[in-house]
């Protein structure tokens, strides 16, 4: 048989000497009490006492169950040391009593539900419009306002056809169509190489990293200011050339001031 451990039995040793000594008390109370105190004490109930009579008679039973709890726990007092401790580590780890609410019921919490909004949001705005009928519709206004200003042009403005070209006089000076005015204006400044391959496939290759570089969804120009940035740039770039090459270039191809010299620029 397992030695009972030196602690549990001097904790069973207090407990028992505790009951006992609240066991004398109450005897020594209840034979020095007056005979006549239980009538005294009932006199209240049944006179001019403004305690409910169904108050009194809850607090009369609930003191006589106390009572009989402890002259019964006092009877049944444990014999063994061993005994003793087990029931008191078994009495400091049972748990609090839960508390009752009314008729008895024991109050729990279920949940805690967060305040939502009143108003029901079925659908959230998007910025966002179909391409029928908003984008064909104004792309087709626009196309019809560029082809009725270009007739209204054509009948005002004479623009007849230049003669044969003839091989063996070479125009003074010898430009390109506009739209490689630019790369010709380039080929005055640098060596054939950086200028026709070399800035031409840096800018095309920039304007194809873009889109990796740039990667904000936005849609929004002061939302994609390096994107607008990129191309204004390269815009500018070929633009400033290409006016230099049509109205500040005469004879020979060398720098001209168009309202002193003339226009050497043809369509």
């Amino acid at each position: 048989m397992a030695e009972i451990p030196e602690h549990l039995r001097k904790r069973a040793e207090e407990a028992r000497k505790k009951a006992e000594a609240k066991k004398a008390a109450e005897a020594g109370e209840v034979a020095a009490a007056p005979a006549e105190s239980g009538a005294d004490a009932d006199a209240p109930a049944a006179g001019d006492s403004k305690i409910p009579a169904h108050l009194l008679e809850r607090s009369k039973a609930a003191k006589a169950a106390k009572a009989a709890k402890e002259s019964a726990g006092a009877g049944g007092e444990l014999v063994g040391a061993g005994v003793g401790s087990a029931a008191a580590a078994v009495a400091s780890a049972a748990p609090p009593p839960a508390a009752a609410g009314p008729a008895g019921h024991t109050q729990r919490l279920l949940t805690v539900v967060k305040a939502g909004s009143i108003q029901d949001v079925k659908a959230a705005p998007v910025d966002k419009v179909h391409v029928w009928p908003h984008l064909l519709a104004v792309e087709f206004v626009s196309a019809l306002a560029v082809l009725a200003f270009t007739l209204i042009f054509s009948i005002f403005v004479n623009a007849p056809l230049l003669a044969v070209a003839n091989i063996n006089q070479t125009p003074n000076p010898s430009k390109a169509p506009w739209y490689f005015l630019g790369l010709q204006e380039l080929l005055t400044m640098f060596h054939p190489m950086v200028a026709g391959v070399t800035i031409p496939g840096i800018g095309i290759f920039l304007l194809i990293l873009a889109p990796y570089i740039d990667r904000n969804p936005s849609n929004k120009p002061e939302d994609r200011k390096f994107a607008i940035a990129l191309f204004t740039v390269q815009m500018m770039f070929w633009a400033v050339l290409t006016i230099i090459s049509s109205f500040f270039r005469g004879p020979g191809y060398n720098f001209i001031l168009p309202w002193n010299d003339g226009l050497f620029f043809e369509l």
